[in-house]
């Protein structure tokens, strides 16, 4: 009876272990090892017979017993030995430091970084997306109550930027009663704070997200997966996506561990409907366009740092040429619209100022380093922020972007509340180029302007698709922000309006209605258009 009641507590704690901690079952992976630690001790001492003499308990171990106490102790050495031996970065150093593999130097950053247009600026962070989205589900009381919000991504959805979450169940009994699946997923655009949507059916077919990390038994996405062919295998990065037509998927990062115990490395995808439950394998090569991530944060985030710590070895006590990432992983869009993880590098022991740059291609890994010293994140920020200190705005997460040629991040300011306020640019290279205003617009002149007054010149040719007019003046105004002086006019054969600071040009504030003037200003769809020259020729000189 004892021996029946031990066999059936213990297929019962493997069971459990197995169905709930998921451990991988392959080489380099502590899981199943531990799992077996546990059940082998357990099943000693469910088995073992205890004697009591002189009060005192003795246990009678059999030969059985001994044997598994040795497995016991071999397994610890497995656990313990085997990681310090195999993967320890004190042998493997040089191992570590190739896993990010080839850094290619780049250039100017500023060519492959995307060059700013107001209308496609990200204005919306993930805190935000998560109250604007928590604004449209509370909109419907039914389904705020069965459903919450689950982890924004941002993703590039055909040509625009969404942060992507899906609605997931708050408890068992109301995934007891919607087992079918929540009842679709919230979009709210990266560069329009008015443009959320709760997205529930595709062409006119109700969306179920059935798989998902809140539902129960085999609707549960990991487990459906581990149980489904992939319990052999590194799972890790549970994104939640859609493809260009709205489908969700869960896509799932499949790695390898490279260095014995140690050195993640993504080699490829498992691409999880969230609605049928489908399955599909990819290599990196052969990921689908519309998948925007495939080498998870933490991954590069690890090989990064582990390439720049062991630059001379790991005995380096004198911190010689080390480097680090300065601010976590940005997820940017360059400019040929590949997505990539941008940081900063800063010297060990350095906090204020990047040595350089660094863009991976989230898809392939390719790393490009950019040898250009600039302010880390955390710098621009706080130079952003004591811009308006008065009013105790909290900066973004900086976003990168060209303007005219100049590395600049672009950031929002926020009240308490997590409402943007403001916006501000500063320039990479130099955080004290700062630049504020009420709006996108505003914000760049002004950086221009400050740009301009601190001795550097914006580069107008820096930009391929810029336009030149050769007009005459209809109309032309001034204007006093922040204490700058700014002149609006338009002219003859276009209804745009444009816009240039007494810093561009010292005929602005002499020019007059039907003067004759040559301009040039970048594509742009806005209304109100800054001109990067100006030149009356009426006047005669030019700057």
């Amino acid at each position: 009876m004892k021996k029946s009641l031990s066999i059936i507590i213990l297929t019962a704690l493997a069971f459990l272990i197995f169905y709930f901690g998921h451990p991988v079952i392959n080489y380099g992976f502590i899981g199943v090892p531990f799992a077996l630690l546990l059940l082998i001790i357990t099943g000693i001492f469910l088995t073992t017979r205890v004697e009591t003499k002189n009060n005192k308990a003795n246990f009678r171990f059999t030969r059985i017993h001994r044997l598994l106490w040795s497995v016991v102790l071999l397994l610890i050495a497995y656990v313990t030995l085997a990681p310090l031996i195999t993967s320890s970065a004190m042998f493997h150093n040089q191992a570590y430091r190739e896993l990010i593999g080839e850094v290619k130097d780049g250039k100017e950053i500023s060519n492959h970084i995307a060059p700013l247009a107001i209308n496609k600026v990200r204005v919306v962070d993930e805190r935000l997306a998560y109250l604007l989205g928590e604004k449209i589900l509370g909109s419907d009381p039914a389904l705020g109550s069965k459903a919450t919000l689950g982890h924004f991504t941002i993703q590039k959805v055909g040509d625009e930027l969404y942060w992507v979450a899906p609605l997931l169940h708050t408890g068992f009994f109301k995934w007891l009663n919607n087992s079918e699946g929540t009842d679709g997923y919230v979009l709210v655009s990266a560069t329009n704070e008015r443009d959320v949507q709760l997205v529930q059916s595709i062409n006119g077919k109700p969306l179920k997200i059935k798989y998902q990390s809140e539902a129960f038994f085999m609707s549960q996405m990991e487990r459906y997966l581990y149980f489904n062919g992939y319990a052999t295998t590194g799972l890790e990065d549970y994104t939640f996506e859609i493809d260009d037509d709205g489908n969700p998927y869960w896509v799932v990062t499949k790695y390898k561990k490279e260095i014995g115990f140690g050195g993640n490395n993504a080699v490829g995808v498992v691409v999880l409907d969230a609605q049928t439950g489908a399955i599909q394998e990819y290599s990196v090569s052969e990921t689908p366009d519309w998948v925007d991530r495939i080498q998870p944060q933490n991954f590069i985030e690890d090989q990064l740092n582990d390439w720049g710590e062991y630059v001379h070895g790991y005995w380096n006590f004198a911190n010689e040429n080390k480097l680090q990432i300065t601010e976590g992983l940005t997820l940017v869009y360059g400019e040929n619209g590949r997505p990539y993880w941008y940081t900063g590098l800063t010297s060990v022991g350095k906090d204020e100022s990047a040595v350089g740059f660094v863009l991976v291609d989230t898809r392939t890994k390719e790393t490009t380093y950019y040898h250009q010293g600039g302010a880390t994140e955390y710098a621009a920020r706080r130079s952003a922020e004591g811009k308006v200190q008065e009013k105790g705005y909290n900066a973004s997460m900086p976003v990168p972007y060209t303007i005219n040629n100049i590395p600049t991040y672009v950031m929002t300011l926020k009240d308490g509340g997590g409402l943007v306020k403001m916006y501000a640019m500063v320039a990479i290279t130099d955080y004290t180029i700062v630049g504020v205003g009420n709006t996108m617009n505003e914000a760049m002149m002004a950086f221009k302007n400050v740009y301009n007054m601190t001795g550097n010149s914006i580069d107008p040719n820096a930009i391929s698709d810029k336009n030149t007019l050769t007009t005459v003046v209809q109309r032309i105004q001034s204007d006093i922000k922040s204490g700058n002086s700014f002149y609006y006019f338009t002219v003859d054969g276009s209804a745009k309006i444009f816009i240039g600071s007494s810093q561009l040009s010292n005929e602005l504030p002499i020019t007059q209605v039907g003067d004759s003037i040559d301009i040039s200003f970048d594509t742009d769809a806005e209304q109100v258009i800054n001109v990067s020259t100006f030149d009356n020729l009426n006047l005669g000189s030019k700057k």
